[in-house]
């Protein structure tokens, strides 16, 4: 190993991670939350020189996990000469102090491991308040811990109470910065409510899935995004819009979110709501699969599960399974294609099946289209421009109609619009209801028509015909 090594491998914190099986939790299961929880460690920058685990009927509530168990940590933690112990479920303050007491090393929780890692992965403003304030969040019932030097003052006069008077008013700090990120993330709110409203002609799709499972990677893929690409959990945080061309003159807006994972902490999701709420307002949601790696059905249940919490679970949404490349090295493409029939398999960083991909989504995208044909007065360019913002117009001719006067010129528009759209166009266009075909400029013949788009609130018209 060359020098430069030695130094940044030197520069990384040296871990312990401890896991608890009870009842409830499977063997194989505490493996693979634990080989998570090392990966989590890793993107943290530490590495991970021990695994401790421990069968209970019930996670101990003053130290975590038994005395003895402890009196073992503590001995690792002096061989290895351990910077940190992290465990894989969340700590209560009661255990962080009673730990501290005896390990004398840095406590981490896994709700405090994810925040450390959003912490060094935000890069925006907004991105750097949502931790910020999930961090102190998460902090403000932990206080305690940074105040125990206290106890090892001397008692009497003068000396009682100092550091619970100090708590107190670093609770008040906190409550009022936690105040102040609030407002800010609440700016920045109604601000992307601003945005996505002037998004509203384009349908809107996006990428969800558990973190690490190529999101980024399929959004460079499709719109060249430029999006950070790392092998490394939660590499993005920020939420980021790009357009992808679906099929020529078949643009959408595609936004890559943050990654789910098992035990997300609920207050990243507060946080995040600005960031997240591009998942709810989407029209169409790609939940993208790590297919390569061992555990994808359970990181399926848990990006279900999250999306469930979100409001977003009824969303139109087509399952993606990453990395083909690998599946088929492997021989496993055939039988994930009849157990997933309606799936897509992709290979994202080697461009494979991504016009099937394409063909996909703009299918799911129009399922739930509508044809509609309307006569507007020619007059009316505003209407009809907004009609092709909103809609896909199939064919625009001139015609002659008959409204309350004489036959005049009118456009006649036939055009296809998703179900969002078409309530709004049918009741921007009910004010035409009273035009009725005629028969083309300088043709004096009369057609017949079936009109839908001049009427009726519930989207429901009826033939107009014509007799000659």
């Amino acid at each position: 190993m060359d020098t430069n090594s030695l130094q940044k491998s030197a520069r990384r914190e040296l871990a312990i991670l401890v896991g608890v099986q009870t009842p409830s939790v499977r063997e194989v299961d505490l493996e693979e939350r634990l080989a998570e929880l090392e990966l989590l460690a890793d993107t943290a920058g530490a590495n991970v020189v021990e695994r401790v685990t421990q069968r209970l009927p019930h996670i101990v509530a003053s130290t975590y996990v038994g005395k003895g168990k402890v009196d073992e940590i503590k001995q690792l933690v002096e061989r290895h000469k351990a910077d940190l112990v992290i465990f894989d479920d969340d700590l209560s303050p009661i255990q962080l102090r009673n730990l501290e007491r005896v390990l004398e090393c840095k406590l981490v929780d896994r709700s405090g491991l994810i925040l450390d890692i959003f912490a060094r992965n935000a890069r925006t403003a907004t991105a750097k308040a949502q931790v910020e304030l999930a961090q102190l969040d998460y902090l403000r019932s932990r206080l305690t811990r940074a105040w125990t030097h206290l106890e090892r003052q001397k008692g009497g006069i003068g000396m009682r109470g100092p550091g619970e008077t100090q708590i107190e008013t670093d609770r008040r700090l906190i409550g009022r910065r936690m105040a102040l990120l609030k407002d800010q993330l609440a700016h920045i709110d109604r601000q992307r409510i601003t945005q996505r409203k002037g998004r509203r002609t384009l349908t809107r799709v996006s990428l969800v899935g558990y973190t690490n499972a190529g999101k980024s990677t399929l959004m460079n893929a499709l719109a060249d995004a430029g999006v950070l690409t790392e092998n490394r959990l939660f590499a993005t945080l920020d939420a980021t819009t790009r357009q992808v061309l679906l099929a020529p003159n078949k643009p959408v807006l595609m936004t890559d979110t943050v990654g789910f994972i098992r035990k997300l902490p609920h207050k990243l999701i507060e946080s995040f709501k600005s960031t997240l709420d591009e998942v709810r307002e989407s029209d169409v949601l790609l939940h993208v699969v790590d297919a390569s790696h061992p555990h994808f059905e359970d990181h399926i249940k848990v990006v279900r599960e999250t999306l469930n919490e979100l409001g977003a679970l009824d969303k139109p949404t087509l399952m993606v399974f990453n990395k083909l490349d690998v599946l088929e090295v492997r021989g496993l493409v055939s039988a994930l294609r009849i157990e997933y029939a309606h799936a897509t398999f992709v290979s994202a960083l080697r461009g494979i099946g991504l016009e099937d991909l394409r063909k996909q989504v703009l299918a799911l995208i129009e399922s739930d289209y509508v044809e509609r044909e309307a006569l507007l007065p020619v007059a009316e360019a505003k209407s009809r421009a907004h009609v092709h913002r909103v809609a896909e117009v199939l064919s625009e001719e001139t015609v002659m109609a008959t409204g309350h006067g004489d036959p005049e010129p009118v456009v006649r528009l036939r055009y296809r619009a998703s179900g969002e759209n078409a309530p709004e166009l049918d009741r921007m266009l009910s004010r035409f209801a009273h035009f009725v075909l005629d028969g083309p400029v300088g043709d004096g013949a009369v057609n017949s028509a079936t009109l839908a788009g001049n009427g009726g609130e519930d989207g429901a018209f009826s033939p107009i015909v014509e007799e000659e």
